[in-house]
């Protein structure tokens, strides 16, 4: 069970707020001061033009900023009551790779490193000051306790569709969401992400069934709720071929728009296949071979290239999407990316996640809620797995 903390004051009134006093971003390092204490910090990439935005929770913005080095300009404002906005402009791509609070909380210093435009990954890094700094919670609470769930042991395995010929290649599509957690919610006539990523898979197997040259399974059927590791977890049980997870994205703003493809990033394959060696004790099955034989070092040689292999061939297959899904829908001007979402971290399986657009966007979400958009997404995908597969057998 997972308790949920609800305040009976209003959340706009930070218990401290911390004005920012100095920016200074000298080579590689990043410099924030403050003249008082603030509840913590959280850092996200944008990309076109490479920039690197840092939310500080409970702050005041100040005004501009030093910048040399691979900062080549400094802008903050008051992005919303409680937290201040930097945004460091960035003469070259680059990531944070570490930072911290100093032992007095008014200060937060951040490590950046250059990489190349693929390795830029989403999501948010957060870094919090010294505990007793941290604001304190409102005295006056509420206590609400809802399951959120484990992964269990032995999910019931899915139907197969398609040719009852085991030889045919297996795709398993995964839709978002399910159950209690909704996903994204679109401000445009109440859609819910869970709903339109299982219509979407649905046309997916619909599409692929009528093709007849690969098999299909779908890792929910219904409104139902999977943890992340089950999602893949199905798919390796299955033993297939190709993992496709459908989500639809949301932004803050309603300007965004069009699909994206996902796959594995660098960085975390190389952690995660560490942390696989050490919890599968080598009596796990990569690939057909089997691990139980060989010492630690050559299992973790042998899962490093498995997957480094499974991350050449999901990277081969989200250029083939957006090429042959480009036909029948819109994507975004960078279609391919990079991250660390769970769903994609099975080693022997390539897998892909598709934001097939945005919920926040009214043209997205009115073509991803009809049948027509539905099947122009479905051939779109279709074609992709059949080329893929087709091509798989050419090199055969």
């Amino acid at each position: 069970m997972a308790t949920i903390l609800v305040s009976s004051l209003l959340a706009t009134l930070p218990v401290q707020a911390g004005s920012i006093s100095r920016i200074e971003a000298s080579g590689s390092q990043i410099t924030i001061s403050f003249d008082d204490l603030v509840e913590g910090a959280s850092s996200f990439s944008l990309i076109g033009p490479d920039r690197i935005a840092i939310d500080i929770q409970g702050g005041k913005a100040g005004q501009g900023g030093y910048a040399t080095g691979i900062v080549k300009a400094v802008r903050q404002g008051q992005f919303n009551p409680n937290t201040a906005r930097i945004v460091f402009d960035l003469d070259q791509p680059a990531v944070i790779t570490r930072g911290s609070f100093s032992n007095d909380g008014k200060s937060l210093k951040l490590q950046l490193q250059s990489v190349g435009q693929n390795q830029i990954a989403t999501g948010r890094q957060s870094f919090l000051p010294p505990i007793q700094f941290r604001a304190e919670p409102p005295r006056q609470i509420y206590s609400v306790k809802m399951p959120l769930g484990k992964p269990r042991d032995s999910v019931r395995l899915p139907k197969i569709y398609g040719p009852s010929d085991p030889s045919r290649p297996l795709v398993v599509i995964d839709a978002g969401h399910g159950g209690h957690d909704p996903g994204a919610v679109s401000p445009h006539g109440n859609a819910y992400e869970k709903n339109i990523t299982l219509a979407i898979a649905r046309a997916i197997r619909d599409r692929l069934v009528a093709g007849g040259m690969v098999r299909v399974a779908l890792t929910r059927d219904s409104d139902e709720y999977l943890v992340l590791e089950e999602r893949y977890g199905i798919a390796r049980r299955l033993n297939a071929d190709l993992f496709i997870s459908v989500h639809a994205d949301a932004a803050g703003n309603e300007i965004a728009s069009g699909a994206t493809v996902y796959t594995l990033s660098e960085v975390a394959s190389d952690r995660e296949a560490a942390k696989l060696a050490a919890r599968e004790n080598k009596a796990n099955i990569i690939n057909g071979i089997n691990l139980g034989g060989a010492n630690q070092d050559v299992s973790s040689i042998l899962i490093d290239l498995t997957q480094r292999e499974t991350m050449n061939i999901s990277a081969d297959f989200a250029k083939l999407l957006h090429r042959e899904a480009g036909r029948q829908m819109t994507f975004r001007k960078i279609p391919h990316r990079y991250a660390s979402f769970v769903v994609l971290k099975a080693p022997d399986t390539p897998s892909v996640l598709f934001e097939a657009g945005y919920l926040t966007n009214k043209d997205d979400v009115a073509f991803l809620n009809s049948r027509q958009g539905r099947t122009k997404v479905a051939a779109g995908v279709g074609s992709a797995i059949e080329s893929h597969f087709a091509r798989k057998l050419a090199m055969r």
